[in-house]
């Protein structure tokens, strides 16, 4: 049984790789792709100098996670420290590296991604893009540190690493981090400046150089002052009538804020989840979010906040969130 389970796991990492083969997005004898296995003891990694278009059983190194030992004479990818260092720090249970080219040739140019659709917005969110400047991952700490914000890294100069519960979920980030690329390069052959009003900077000095505890009362309701002051979020509120009920949760702990929407304007805060929309997280991860450095909308849909209703239901108020989310990171905190 356990034998016919790790067959079947190289099957899917075998499929993986010509997939990424296929699309271009793995050439040559580049990247690497790892799976933990059930025990959450072991993984699976593709052998060193294999090409990912054209692996059989034997590329695939069956790797103790404590030891790090490889069992068998092939020796595991390079990349091997980075892949056992994803998953003693994340749930993840499947690993992508490759070096797609338009990624790489973004990203060797710019330091940050220029979102120019929705669908790159609520599912890559901000993209974080750590400096390499060796062939092989020689400080895997900044790619996990990266990680906590986002599942999906760019590499600089190198390529990008996903992590997923599934394998299907790891390549769509990474297909649709190049088609965002290559919309990106289509939209500048039209105009060379292109400017996204979505994004313009909110006012610095809205909340002043106040510094609050996070999820106290007075963090949130001056997050509340805010959004009722803003203007985008006050028009927008009113022509898609935002009138709902959104709640923010503290895992583990019984901080609960219940924003009561009514057509854009908060008309009132209580302290309860009893709303038909709920997001929680943990500490660490909302932390990252009013720091500004992980998108709540992403953060949803990669898995690292919860949310209680129907994403599809809520996001009809995508632009106005956006805001409201912006403005999260606005109000100081300790």
């Amino acid at each position: 049984m356990i034998f016919s389970k790790e067959r079947a796991l190289k099957n899917e990492i075998i499929k993986v790789g010509l997939r990424l083969y296929q699309t271009g997005l793995a050439v040559a004898k580049s990247g690497n792709i790892s799976a933990c296995l059930n025990d959450n003891k072991h993984i699976l990694i593709t052998a060193s100098g294999t090409s990912l278009g054209s692996l059989k059983h034997k590329d695939i190194v069956k790797v103790d996670l404590d030891s790090g030992k490889a069992f068998g004479d092939v020796k595991p990818s390079s990349e091997l420290l980075l892949h056992v260092l994803v998953y003693k720090n994340f749930k993840a249970k499947t690993v992508i590296h490759c070096h797609p080219p338009l990624i790489n040739g973004y990203f060797a140019v710019s330091s940050d991604l220029r979102a120019l659709t929705f669908e790159t917005k609520f599912y890559l969110g901000n993209v974080p893009v750590v400096e390499q400047d060796t062939p092989t991952v020689t400080k895997p700490e900044l790619v996990i540190s990266a990680l906590k914000t986002n599942n999906l890294v760019v590499l600089e100069n190198h390529g990008t690493i996903a992590i997923a519960d599934k394998f299907s979920d790891a390549l769509s980030l990474t297909e649709a981090l190049e088609e965002a690329v290559r919309t990106a390069a289509v939209a500048r052959i039209f105009k060379k400046e292109v400017l996204d009003d979505l994004d313009k900077a909110i006012k610095s000095d809205l909340t002043g150089n106040l510094s609050l505890p996070m999820f106290s009362r007075e963090h949130i309701q001056a997050i509340v002052d805010l959004v009722n002051k803003d203007e985008l979020i006050a028009q927008k509120g009113k022509e898609l009538d935002l009138t709902v009920k959104l709640a923010i949760k503290l895992d583990g702990s019984d901080k609960c804020y219940k924003f009561n929407f009514e057509k854009g304007k908060i008309a009132r805060l209580d302290f309860d989840s009893d709303a038909p929309f709920v997001i929680s997280a943990p500490a660490e991860v909302w932390e990252q979010v009013f720091l500004g450095k992980l998108d709540s909308f992403v953060a949803v849909t990669q898995g690292k906040m919860k949310l209680s209703g129907q994403l599809g239901l809520l996001s009809k108020w995508y632009v106005p969130f956006t805001r409201l989310f912006a403005l999260f990171r606005e109000v100081k905190i300790k």
